[in-house]
């Protein structure tokens, strides 16, 4: 299995920017797709983005749409998340995750499909 690490979060001003980094290693995890969760106090942890294996898709879940964007570095063995105009409302643990099997799409994912997590990075926006 992969481990995962992330790396990126922290506290932010409402409006403001942070950009998220996974890294990978154990295995290659260029012929899986990936994704990245999050999970606020009390709250189910709940999908945000999926990139697909080769990069080429993408899925974002509504709240994050247009404000969130996932990348990957399949050289660097890494997934990025990028949010821009961050709201108290995007306040969570968020996890990095890849798939169980290989050549995965970009579409919604549950946590059932996934064969390993990070740790988790916590970001935090202000009002």
């Amino acid at each position: 299995q992969a481990q995962l690490v992330e790396s990126g979060g922290g506290l932010v001003q409402a409006g403001g920017s942070l950009r998220l980094s996974c890294a990978a290693s154990g295995r290659t995890t260029s012929t899986y797709a990936m994704a990245w969760f999050r999970q606020a106090p009390g709250k189910e942890r709940e999908l945000v983005a999926v990139i697909s294996w080769s990069g080429g898709g993408t899925y974002y879940t509504d709240s994050v749409k247009g404000r969130f964007s996932i990348s990957r570095d399949n050289a660097k063995n890494a997934v990025y998340l990028q949010m821009n105009s961050l709201n108290p409302e995007d306040t969570a643990v968020y996890y990095c995750a890849v798939e169980k099997t290989p050549f995965g799409v970009a579409q919604r994912i549950d946590t059932k499909r996934i064969g390993s997590w990070g740790q988790g990075t916590q970001v935090t926006v202000s009002s």
